[in-house]
């Protein structure tokens, strides 16, 4: 199976879609204000780093947001927050700041199209861009998919937990475990969301009498409820992955996967 890789600055249609993936693939209730303001930046300011998989009938089948960063190499040089990548990269780009590597914010692949080994294609394309740009690693913090199904496990124990073969038992941790990632941290605040009751109501079709810890459906962890604030907080963990860059990495432009 082949894909054709395309970036946002070769064909300026693919944000419409882009957005439309986006639209589609989150629960309801992750609204990260902070992320929100500055997710449009990617669009405007790195159209070269978004990318797109296309199969053989030209339809987009997955899609990859990235952001170019300076980064220290070390663990505590990594942001605590998504926010805070976007913010970073947008000074570097306003600063001039060189880049040292490469984040993958968000790889989502087309519902009718998982299980066919797009996400890891995805992975790999990045992987390129970045050698590519002569970036010197590609840096991911990965949204666990399973870990909604164990809100009262610490992501830290989570992100720990192996299959009998010894591979990790998240399905999205394996994927990058794969293809050569490790781990560098665990962050506990990488989407963080504060808004009103009604509206996590709203999301979730759920009721919140009384102020106290809540199950929600596909949460990583307990929201907080506070009755007399109006006020629901979430905080999102992630877990910091880092790939090795290939040396001979190739341009997205016309390249197949």
């Amino acid at each position: 199976m082949t894909a054709r890789v395309s970036t946002l600055a070769e064909q300026p249609a693919l944000e419409r879609v882009m957005r439309r993936f986006h639209r589609d693939a989150w629960p309801r209730f992750l609204r990260d204000d902070a992320v929100n303001a500055l997710w449009s930046r990617l669009y405007t300011d790195f159209p070269q780093f978004q990318l797109a998989l296309s199969g053989r009938d030209g339809r987009v089948v997955a899609i990859g947001n990235t952001v170019p960063f300076a980064w220290n190499g070390t663990r505590r040089g990594l942001p605590d927050r998504l926010a805070d990548v976007l913010a970073r990269a947008s000074r570097g780009r306003e600063r001039g700041t060189t880049p040292t590597a490469l984040v993958a914010l968000a790889a989502i692949v087309d519902p009718s199209e998982r299980g066919k080994g797009w996400s890891t294609r995805l992975v790999r394309a990045m992987a390129r861009l970045a050698a590519s740009r002569g970036l010197r690693a590609l840096l991911a913090p990965v949204r666990p998919a399973s870990k909604g199904d164990y809100p009262l496990t610490p992501m830290s124990e989570y992100a720990g937990w192996r299959r009998p073969d010894g591979t990790p038992f998240d399905p999205w941790l394996r994927v990058h475990w794969r293809l050569g990632a490790r781990t560098l941290r665990v962050t506990p605040r990488g989407n963080t969301v504060h808004a009103r009751i009604g509206e996590w109501e709203e999301w979730t079709g759920l009721l919140f009498p009384a102020s106290g810890r809540y199950v929600v459906p596909g949460a990583f962890q307990p929201i907080r409820v506070d009755r007399r604030c109006d006020r629901v907080h979430y905080e999102e963990a992630n877990v910091w992955m880092l790939h090795r860059v290939p040396r001979d990495g190739v341009r997205p432009r016309a390249t197949t996967v």
